[in-house]
């Protein structure tokens, strides 16, 4: 049986104060997620809130990102539209990774044997040249390696090991390295 009110947030660090995440809410809801904000805005803005972002980024309008200061983006990597990075726990992109429209990477979840319901979070790592394609999912702890591919729709909750395509129906095949 859960004992939700038992829930805390005891040993989990958010990494920065109440107002500096209360600023980046009131940024992100406001300006970061706009349609009309510039693409070079909203990497300076994940710049200016501890995010370590790469030269060339591009990142698309309705982009979420939970706490910036957790998040680190390599050259050349794109976001698309809609994508949700629901970073408790540090989340590293490689350069030129693609993390299409709507994908969720999310290192949160919690304990589903503890009645307290605690955090099991874990970070993610998405290495170079890897694609997270439309609606995908990455679950928290798992690493997409190099040049790795999860399809559109898939669910990922182990890692992917490089040159490999994970599929929504859980196939798992190799794939041609780009050239």
């Amino acid at each position: 049986m859960r004992d939700l009110p038992g829930f805390t947030l005891a040993g989990y660090d958010k990494g920065r104060g109440i107002l500096v995440q209360a600023l980046w809410f009131a940024v992100m809801n406001t300006v970061f997620m706009a349609w009309f904000t510039p693409a070079r805005v909203r990497t300076a803005l994940l710049r200016a809130f501890g995010a370590e972002i790469g030269t060339g980024v591009l990142i698309r309008h309705r982009v979420r990102v939970l706490w910036p200061w957790k998040l680190t983006v390599g050259d050349h990597t794109w976001i698309g539209e809609g994508a949700w990075i629901l970073n408790l726990e540090p989340v590293t992109l490689g350069a030129h990774v693609c993390v299409s429209q709507e994908a969720l990477l999310c290192t949160g979840s919690h304990d589903h044997r503890a009645a307290d319901f605690r955090y099991r979070n874990a970070p993610i790592t998405v290495d170079d040249g890897a694609w997270v394609a439309t609606r995908a999912t990455v679950l928290a702890g798992v690493k997409v390696g190099r040049c790795a591919v999860v399809g559109a729709g898939a669910i990922l909750h182990k890692d992917l090991p490089e040159l490999t395509l994970h599929t929504a129906d859980n196939r798992r095949r190799p794939v041609e390295e780009p050239v």
